[in-house]
């Protein structure tokens, strides 16, 4: 699925405009994005986690040359599959998942 195949289906799903739905879908993203650059880690409740991990400083070879180039240590995302994901995706038999409420949530207080 491309980014823009998920504007339409986000669209369609929501009644919401193409550019709504996009701007819902960048802002998704950047939220992602941003956290990450700040370290932090996401957790998507029955979906997954995006953390970062270190990757070592190492000894790489230019492809063209051949010649051996230091490769410095950095930082890479990592997507870790949530159970419930992992599950949806085995199953012998294609899952009915629940359809999005395309109401937004009220904010309620607790009741006693």
């Amino acid at each position: 699925m491309t980014k823009a195949e998920l504007v339409e289906e986000v669209s369609r799903v929501s009644d919401l405009t193409k550019k709504h739905s996009e701007v819902i879908v960048d802002t998704v993203f950047r939220s992602i994005i941003l956290a990450l650059q700040r370290g932090e880690k996401i957790e998507l409740r029955g979906f997954g986690s995006f953390r970062l991990r270190k990757r070592e400083p190492r000894k790489g070879r230019n492809p063209k040359t051949g010649e051996r180039v230091d490769v410095p240590s950095k930082l890479v995302p990592y997507f870790k599959p949530g159970k419930e994901l992992k599950d949806l995706i085995n199953a012998t038999e294609p899952a009915e998942l629940p359809a999005a409420d395309p109401r937004p949530a009220e904010d309620t207080p607790p009741q006693a």
